[in-house]
């Protein structure tokens, strides 16, 4: 067996014995494979949406088309998307935000992310008898954070009232809109924990047929109320005063009274105490490219570390298997850094991103797959054992995401989540369930991520927007769980790296690996674990069984559901959305 260079170590000379065949490097054989894409990838100069659902896209472009720019675009897309999935994301839930506002001139991030209640502390938790924070019911809801945030971008960067926004996901929740397959498959697998709740009950009980009009009346009229209430005045006034019915008014009063019966901490004093913010993003400069994340209060800075990583790699150069290996390899650095640092605190992103630290960590990353899970610094929380229950975790690697991009100059990302109807017991009065979102905080003292009262839980969500020569250039997510920061990043390699256009870089077979701190009850962590679409060539999952990889292969279009806008310097604007699950979609012209 002879030897041939590899650049595993992201250094030229190092030498590997892996093959006695010529390497066919991953761009070839991508361009070998690809003979079409699922879809075009569309482009046009007017406006574009994706969204992982038609009629939010289409809701989203209606707006665009009849005048709106792209935050009012954003809003409308936002809540129909809470309407037509409801077991990925609702009113209860939350939504981060980073977008390029045109009139600002610089990227911005939107925390649309509730708190943890005053009453929600570590010992409160112990005595009731919990090591972990449970991953279904009231005990796990936060401030919903959505609604606040819609609202804020709305109110800031928007042109349209809040009746215009809202009209079509009131006519959806109203008249009815078709059910997926996937709703009816989620309700039927958690129909044992949702008999139990006499909201959750009446609304989905039994589980109503794919593809039939599916109607949620009290979801309606709660958003019809919020319009009614808040009529009249300028339309910065009109939103302010929505925003008052929902967390100080009949909405926070409803959630107060619904939490104190079922033995929830949630309170109308904690919806009263929290809005919605707009800050500055972390951001790492990635070969031509300014990345823009949230800070680590949410996950968008793992993915800045993995930049950070691989920036030492010609990733073009590498063979399918190495570009999986080294990839998973980064991954596993980056994350036992998010699970040892991030939350909602001080955390060292000019050490985690520095180019002495990234040359430090990369050097760890060998031929073999590492068994090892270790962060630079810090200390990692204990992995307790505990029994995955019915409903608990993010649904079906759930979530929900969109992007966009108007013919001002405007670029927006979003990936709200939470408030799933299968985590928490429908609010009769109200037609929609609080989130669990609190599972993600830690029953341990001294954490970034420990349980503290108003403090923001370390989600796994991370919109993402990259800016070329200081414009906005891309903005693409995906929903998933710890996957997100996994399966868009490398749509985003794929892309800038591997020159694949967007709907070919969403297309391509997709990966992930489990070696991770699960963030969702019951805390889970698969040591050396990956995940492979059965599409990758038996010679490279042979090629990583071999490195030492624990490999399961899934089904072929089954990982991933990203969606992604770009805009070009002379304004042509393009779009591409993931096929897996034949639900996501991208329109534009």
């Amino acid at each position: 067996m002879r030897c041939r260079t590899s650049r595993l170590r992201g250094s030229p000379g190092r030498k590997a014995c892996r093959s006695t065949q010529t390497k066919t490097t991953l761009v070839e054989s991508i361009k070998c494979s690809i003979v079409f894409t699922t879809r075009p990838e569309l482009r046009g100069t007017f406006g574009m949406v994706a969204s992982t659902h038609w009629l939010a896209s289409q809701a989203g472009m209606s707006v665009l088309e009849r005048g709106g720019n792209a935050f009012d675009a954003a809003v409308t897309t936002g809540f129909v998307l809470q309407v037509v999935e409801p077991h990925l994301n609702g009113p209860g839930g939350e939504m981060p935000a980073v977008f390029w506002a045109e009139k600002r001139g610089k990227p911005l991030v939107l925390c649309g992310q509730g708190v943890a209640p005053a009453a929600a502390t570590i010992e409160r938790f112990r005595e009731l008898g919990h090591e972990l924070i449970p991953g279904t019911g009231v005990l796990a809801a936060c401030v919903p954070g959505a609604f606040g945030g819609w609202l804020l971008l709305l109110r800031e960067f928007g042109t349209w009232r809040l009746e215009d926004v809202l009209e079509l996901a009131i006519g959806y929740a109203e008249n009815g809109y078709p059910l997926h397959e996937r709703i009816r498959t989620t309700i039927e697998r958690t129909e044992d924990l949702l008999v139990g709740w006499p909201g959750s009950r009446e609304l989905y009980l039994p589980a109503p047929p794919a593809g039939r009009l599916f109607q949620n009346p009290a979801l309606a009229q709660t958003y019809r109320r919020i319009v009614e209430e808040s009529r009249g005045g300028s339309r910065e006034e009109e939103i302010e005063r929505a925003r008052l019915a929902f967390y100080e008014g009949f909405v926070a009063e409803e959630i107060d009274r619904f939490c104190a019966a079922e033995g929830g901490l949630l309170t109308g004093d904690d919806l009263a105490s929290w809005e919605a913010t707009i800050e500055s993003p972390a951001t790492f400069d990635y070969r031509d490219l300014t990345v823009c994340k949230t800070r680590p209060w949410a996950a968008g800075a793992v993915g800045l570390q993995q930049l950070a990583l691989l920036q030492g790699y010609d990733l073009a150069e590498l063979s399918q298997a190495e570009f999986v290996h080294v990839v998973t390899e980064c991954a596993k650095l980056a994350f036992a850094d998010r699970d040892a640092l991030y939350g909602d605190a001080e955390v060292r992103l000019d050490i985690l991103l520095s180019e002495e630290y990234s040359n430090e960590r990369r050097a760890l990353v060998g031929e073999d797959a590492s068994e090892e899970y270790r962060p630079g610094f810090g200390r990692l929380p204990q992995i307790r054992e505990a029994t995955t229950t019915i409903g608990a975790g993010e649904p079906s690697r759930g979530t929900v995401h969109l992007d966009i991009a108007d013919r001002f100059g405007n670029v927006f990302s979003a990936t709200p989540s939470g408030g799933w109807l299968q985590s928490s017991p429908v609010i009769p009065a109200l037609g929609w369930p609080l989130g669990t979102r609190a599972q993600m905080f830690w029953l341990e003292e001294g954490l970034p991520s420990s349980l503290r009262p108003g403090a923001r839980p370390r989600t796994t969500l991370c919109p993402g927007l990259a800016l070329r020569d200081g414009k906005p250039y891309l903005a693409w997510g995906t929903p998933g769980g710890d996957q997100q920061e996994q399966w868009a990043l490398h749509v985003f390699l794929r892309h800038v790296d591997l020159g694949l256009d967007l709907q070919a870089a969403i297309d391509a077979p997709e990966f992930h690996t489990d070696h991770l701190i699960s963030s969702f009850y019951p805390r889970g962590f698969v040591p050396k674990s990956l995940a492979l679409e059965s599409r990758f060539s038996s010679r490279a999952v042979a090629d990583l069984q071999a490195r030492g990889h624990d490999v399961t292969l899934w089904p072929p279009w089954s990982l991933g559901r990203v969606t992604a806008v770009a805009r070009e310097p002379d304004g042509l604007l393009k779009a591409a959305a993931n096929p897996r699950g034949m639900q996501g979609y991208a329109v534009g012209r």
